[in-house]
This record gives C-alpha cells, sequence and structure tokens, in this order.
C-alpha cells in the first residue's frame, strides 16, 4: 500500500471519528455548569523555553522524550555534553560565539531548557545588549540561536547559515491580549 493510499485511510478514520463524536445532538446533560477535573497524575510532555533547542539538540525518539520530561535543574549536567557534542557536529569550526561564551558555556545555557525573565531588564531574547532576559513576541528567536551556532566570535562567520530569512510575521501583532493575530 503507497504512503499516499495509507494517509487518506488514516485522514477519512479521524475526519469519521470527528464526526461521529461531534454529531451528538443531546446537550441536555442536566447541568448548566461544567465541571473541570484536574484530579490525577500529570506528565511532562514537552519542554520549548527555546523553540528549536531540543529539535536540534536531542535525537529524536527515546532521547526527546527523556529529554522532554526532564526536571529543568536536572537538564544541564545531564544534557550539556550531549548537546555540545552536536554543537560541535554541527559546527566543527566553532570557538566561541558573539557573547564570547566556549562551546561548553553556550551548551551549558542552552541544556536547561528554561525561559528566564528580568525583572527589570527590558524583555528579550537577544537584542544585542540583553540577553536572554525573556522573550518578546517580535524576537527572532532562531535568527539569534543560528547567529550563536553558526556565527563565530563575530557574529559574521558563516552568513548563510545565520538567518532564516523569516524576517517578519505574516500578520501584525495585536494591541491588547492575547496580541497575537487570529489564525487564518
Amino acid at each position: 500500500m503507497s504512503k499516499t493510499n495509507k494517509f487518506k485511510i488514516i485522514t477519512i478514520a479521524l475526519v469519521a471519528a470527528v464526526v461521529s463524536v461531534n454529531c451528538d445532538n443531546d446537550d441536555s446533560n442536566g447541568d448548566s455548569t461544567v465541571s473541570l477535573d484536574f484530579s490525577g497524575t500529570y506528565v511532562q510532555q514537552d519542554q520549548m523555553a527555546r523553540p528549536a533547542i531540543n529539535t536540534v539538540f536531542v535525537a529524536a525518539g527515546q532521547p526527546k522524550d527523556d529529554f522532554n520530561a526532564a526536571i529543568p535543574s536536572a537538564m544541564g549536567a545531564k544534557y550539556q555534553p550531549i548537546f555540545q557534542s552536536r554543537l560541535l557536529a554541527l559546527n566543527p569550526a566553532y570557538t566561541t560565539n558573539a557573547l564570547g561564551q566556549t562551546a561548553a558555556q553556550l551548551t551549558g545555557l542552552l541544556a536547561t531548557d528554561v525561559l528566564g525573565v528580568s525583572k527589570t531588564a527590558k524583555t528579550t531574547f537577544f537584542d544585542g545588549t540583553n540577553i536572554l532576559t525573556g522573550r518578546a513576541l517580535a524576537d527572532d528567536v532562531i535568527d539569534v540561536e543560528l547567529l550563536l551556532i553558526f556565527g563565530g566570535s563575530a557574529g559574521t562567520s558563516n552568513p548563510g547559515l545565520t538567518k532564516d530569512n523569516v524576517n517578519a510575521n505574516d500578520k501584525a501583532f495585536g494591541t491588547t491580549f492575547p496580541y497575537l493575530a487570529a489564525a487564518w
């Protein structure tokens, strides 16, 4: 069976399941309030404080599942050597980046996938002065990460690898919460 046919069959099955679940016309459950049940055990499924970091530096499958479920305080020690190995495989000429960080320093920072927030500095991923003080919606996080990985000490090495060439959103941010444009 071809991949296209498998995809079609899976798509039809999903659509049928959604339609059958959503076709119930019995809305009279006698209770006008919805109660939420937060009891039970929940498992963390993903880490994405810094976009693309675990995608680039952690292998797919079980290693990624383990990273995504890791406690942030334990991430650095466990994953820094793995991240450093991947960094040097991606950029064997890496010495320091535009922040003056060695491979060990950069990967030590990235291996703990948390988003720091400063209460006193501008909220930004990197603006040339402030570094990882949060993340503003307009921050070009991928360009910053590419620059730190491939840009060298002056940020000018490997110019073809330091930008993703996505320079703006397709829609402007709103002026009120949640600030994001509606889906198209």
